[in-house]
């Protein structure tokens, strides 16, 4: 049996993960897959990419490319959800701001540097052409971090998959006041290049076995009743995210690439551009 580490967001696209350790899918070709919970998000789990904590992640695509720029040893093997995630834009209930452009020159509560929370308020900002050197940042480490900085007045919003703070707008804690979706796809799949090197066919065995759930993942009997009781949604957010959400089992293209690494330079997000092997496993 071989021990493979990996992490994600503990969020409703992580889902058919669950499902293929819980029915010992991985189990059944040698593999103890061993699945950790990163509530802190994309950030952390570049720092766990780094430092051997992790061998697979899932998570943003921004994120990872970002790292990978600034020496991060590690390669997309593929894309995982082909659609664009999309973020809320959240303020404190009883805060005085009422449209986007209220927040122009406002504190944003983000997980940590680096983070999506962190990038994709740059990308909030250049779309609404505001000077992004003007951004100011509270680092909250997690959506319960931000419910304390919000309600306390140390930051003034917050970004985050709009679907799972739901609950939190639901129950008045926060007030959406725009949306912001990412414009190239959402998550994707990081693998350590020392793994890639030593065991490049655990890993194609390993998105083997995920993507034949994912292609068949909204077809799952009441899929939509598990997703809700899991991760405390309502049944008919789930509905609407299902239909919007479309997971993939292909491997990045060039073009969506070099978009991203363009984009992310002009926000001056990165510092340079790197060439297409330097990113994506083949």
């Amino acid at each position: 049996m071989k021990t493979i580490k990996i992490a994600g967001v503990p969020e409703h696209f992580n889902l058919p993960w669950h499902l293929c350790i819980e029915d010992g899918e991985f189990n059944a070709v040698g593999i103890d897959l061993q699945w950790t919970d990163v509530p802190e998000g994309t950030g952390k789990m570049c720092q766990m990419l780094r430092t051997g904590e992790t061998d697979i992640a899932v998570l943003l695509t921004e994120g990872i490319i970002k790292d990978i720029t600034e020496g991060n040893s590690a390669k997309i093997v593929q894309i995982y959800v082909q659609s664009p995630l999309i973020w809320g834009i959240h303020v404190a209930m009883k805060a005085p701001y009422q449209n986007l452009s209220d927040l122009e020159n406002k504190k944003v509560a983000i997980s940590r540097m680096g983070s999506g929370s962190h990038l994709m308020s740059l990308v909030n900002a250049t779309n609404q052409h505001w000077n992004t050197k003007d951004l100011q940042f509270e680092i909250v480490n997690t959506i319960d971090g931000a419910v304390d900085s919000l309600t306390n007045g140390n930051a003034d919003y917050f970004m985050w998959e709009r679907f799972m703070t739901q609950p939190l707008v639901d129950q008045k804690i926060f007030r959406r006041i725009a949306e912001c979706p990412t414009p190239w796809p959402c998550f994707v799949i990081a693998v350590r290049n020392e793994l890639l090197e030593s065991d490049p066919k655990i890993i194609q065995q390993i998105l083997d076995i995920i993507n034949t759930t994912t292609q068949e993942f909204k077809e799952i009997p009441s899929i939509d009743r598990t997703l809700a009781m899991k991760y405390k949604l309502e049944l008919a957010a789930v509905q609407e995210w299902l239909t919007g959400t479309r997971w993939s089992q292909k491997q990045m293209t060039k073009e969506t690439l070099d978009k991203i690494q363009s984009a992310l330079f002009e926000m001056q997000l990165i510092t340079t551009t790197l060439p297409l092997e330097d990113f994506l496993s083949k």
